[in-house]
């Protein structure tokens, strides 16, 4: 492995916010609990987005505890909240994407506490959101996305049959082959090995539940190749125990389904040292979007079917990660001769 490979795998990270435990979380002040828990509790968030709020609120209502001598929310001033933004951004040093999520976060709850409390609060009669009209923090971008090629996608799968990893073999055929994200992938249900393949080796999965607001989500259709239903067929016999679903893991007698954590820690633990970069779940989407893309299925088509976006302009700033270095070429040799 080259030095500069390893230097790319060992760049620093942020420091991850201690989470915040029941013990922490009854030192805040209570009315500050008391309105994030309403909060919370009106909000029609998926569990997903519930968590993550949660997370966000807790951490700056532990913030105010520590370091704005635990005072209630109606005290606090901007230049007090532009505090809390320097500390996830220079202490912690956090991206620009998480420092704008909590700040999203706490801005929500103002928002909610003065559209919603204000008129019968009296403290919050004259509330304002303290959060409004500050900058976004700029995007910064930590890591490049680096495309996990066909070869290396082999490559890794070839390694982990050797280990006989058939749980992590099914998982990353799937986030290639498929293009699913990982919170849609723990999702497939075993009724699928039943499914008919079409004579063109495809069929379309159950519902699952993807990205969107509210309990339902946007509900999605997968294409699934039949290429991946031998590695899925492999892993569910080799489990050696029934379940509704696909990707599930048995520990101290008790299955369950694999976690997002789950797959953080696979790509990281055994794909990065594998391919000798770093390698993350989100990678595998873009890498199966560019994959067709690359092959001259249009865009339109990749972005519709295989990615599910409402936009090809998602697909094409975010998903389509082609160097463009051959058309390059083509474009500029010759061009502009006087």
């Amino acid at each position: 492995m080259s030095k500069e490979v390893k230097q790319n795998m060992l760049r620093p990270r942020a420091k991850k916010l201690p989470p915040i435990t029941e013990e922490m979380w009854l030192k805040v002040n209570e009315e500050y609990r008391y309105l994030v828990e309403e909060f919370l509790s009106v909000q029609d968030f998926s569990a997903h987005t519930k968590k993550q709020y949660t997370s966000a609120l807790r951490q700056f209502g532990w913030f105010v505890y520590e370091r704005l001598g635990n005072k209630p929310l109606y005290k606090i001033t901007k230049r007090e909240f532009s505090r809390f933004l320097g500390y996830l951004r220079n202490e912690r040093q956090m991206s620009s994407s998480s420092v704008n999520f909590r700040k999203a976060a706490v801005s929500t709850l103002n928002n909610f506490i003065e559209n919603i409390i204000a008129d019968e609060e009296e403290n919050y009669k004259n509330f304002r959101n303290f959060t409004r009209g500050m900058p976004t923090t700029s995007r910064n971008k930590v890591y490049e996305k680096k495309l996990v090629t066909f070869d290396e996608f082999k490559m890794m799968l070839e390694a982990l049959e050797e280990e006989k990893d058939y749980l992590g073999v099914a998982w990353l055929a799937t986030a290639y082959i498929v293009g699913a994200r990982r919170a849609e992938i723990k999702q497939f249900k075993t009724e699928m090995l039943n499914y008919e393949v079409n004579e063109d080796n495809y069929f379309n999965s159950h519902y699952v539940r993807g990205k969107g607001q509210g309990s339902d989500g946007k509900q999605l259709r997968f294409i699934i190749s039949g290429e991946v239903l031998p590695y899925w067929q492999k892993w569910v016999e080799h489990r050696g125990y029934e379940h509704e679903y696909i990707f599930t893991t048995k520990h101290n007698g008790e299955i369950k389904v694999i976690s997002d954590t789950w797959a953080n820690y696979f790509c990281q633990n055994k794909l990065s040292k594998i391919a000798g970069r770093r390698i993350t779940p989100h990678i595998f989407k873009a890498s199966c979007i560019t994959y067709h893309l690359e092959r001259g299925v249009p865009i339109e088509f990749v972005s519709k079917h295989i990615a599910m976006h409402e936009s090809v302009e998602t697909t094409i700033q975010h998903y389509d990660l082609r160097s463009f270095e051959d058309k390059l070429g083509e474009v500029y040799k010759g061009a502009f001769k006087l």
